[in-house]
């Protein structure tokens, strides 16, 4: 009678497990910025509640985040990026946050932005 309740109990623990992990979400995009100020400022800026990761690289521009879509969205973490000004794919920083970054940070700014 006592060995009934293990099966229970072993797809209850890989249940919670898998409604963990579908919380979670990766993705990658396109963040403007040019040396490293930009990358510390991006990264800090990532580093709150519901982002587990987040990684800009310097090279290609792209930044890698993990995020907890219970949270954040993938939007407000494009909108997070734009009020400190940094465009991304999704969201164009306003020209007063922009204007706010050190001289050495003012990338070339596009107008293709969506």
């Amino acid at each position: 009678m006592m060995n009934s309740w293990k099966p229970s109990v072993l797809i209850f623990i890989l249940l919670c497990a898998f409604t963990t992990n579908a919380q979670n979400k990766k993705t990658s995009f396109l963040v403007n910025g040019i040396c490293d100020m930009c990358e510390e400022r991006i990264e800090k800026a990532l580093d709150i509640k519901g982002v587990s990761f987040a990684s800009w690289n310097l090279e290609t521009k792209m930044c890698n985040v993990t995020y907890n879509t219970k949270k954040i969205t993938e939007k407000e973490i494009h909108q997070l990026l734009a009020k400190i000004g940094h465009d991304t794919q999704q969201c164009k920083a306003s020209d007063d946050a922009y204007n706010k970054l050190h001289p050495c940070c003012h990338y070339k700014r596009t107008e293709n932005i969506d």
